[in-house]
């Protein structure tokens, strides 16, 4: 089996090849990697480290400038061949090495799809904004009414799912409240869902974290909107 990593990537110099030599050195007897970098219009030293160290990585694509999250993970899933996907985010906040536990329910359950669970954390979370987290309890206390389910944490960037439950070209959104868009349509056709705990280590907005209060809003939109479509 193949598992895609799908990296969207944005002005993250400090940190790119730091992530792309961790998962290199997460080698699976489980899994091929597949790892698929999208660089969204980086105006930093980010493209030229990416062209600088391509044995980290088995795909590069460009933006020209800079179009959002959404817009490269579409990208990146189009360009997917494996029969796994997983997204991973550019900077230092999710551990890759947290990958055995997603390889291991899908080879043991056959699992359609995976969270990883920051607030069932493995060995440590890193105390964020309490906003934050309030924000993503509603969201999550939301979905699992909507959908009939249990997750403790829906809007983790660690999603891991079969690619044959998702259809590229159905994807509508280009933001980050395109994750939702991804979980809902998957969420619906598949039927065995699991959750596993993760370390996490968030940053904080003088650090680069990139979402924003107003994205709550887009998001609720997308989890109600996924319901009935």
């Amino acid at each position: 089996m193949i598992l895609s990593i799908i990296i969207p990537v944005y002005n993250e110099e400090n940190t790119i090849i730091e992530i792309l030599s961790k998962i290199k050195k997460n080698s699976s007897d489980l899994f091929k990697y597949e790892v698929i970098v999208i660089d969204d219009g980086s105006t930093d030293k980010t493209k030229t480290l990416l062209e600088s160290n391509k044995n980290l990585f088995d795909k590069l694509l460009v933006n020209e400038k800079n179009h959002g999250k959404g817009f490269s993970i579409k990208k990146g899933l189009s360009h997917a061949s494996g029969s796994h996907i997983i997204f991973q985010d550019a900077d230092l906040e999710y551990d890759p090495s947290d990958f055995k536990k997603f390889e291991k329910i899908f080879s043991k359950f056959d699992a359609d799809g995976i969270i990883g669970s920051r607030f069932i954390y493995a060995d440590y979370t890193r105390s964020h904004n309490i906003l934050n987290k309030i924000g993503n309890t509603i969201l999550t206390f939301v979905f699992n009414i909507f959908y009939n389910t249990t997750f403790t944490d829906i809007y983790s960037c660690y999603f891991a799912f079969k690619k044959d439950l998702l259809n590229v070209d159905d994807l509508k959104t280009k933001g980050f409240e395109q994750h939702a868009e991804i979980l809902c349509k998957v969420i619906k056709k598949g039927n065995k869902f699991f959750e596993v705990p993760i370390s996490y280590n968030g940053r904080n907005k003088t650090e680069g974290k990139k979402i924003r209060a107003h994205h709550f809003f887009l998001v609720l939109f997308e989890i109600i909107k996924g319901r009935f479509l």
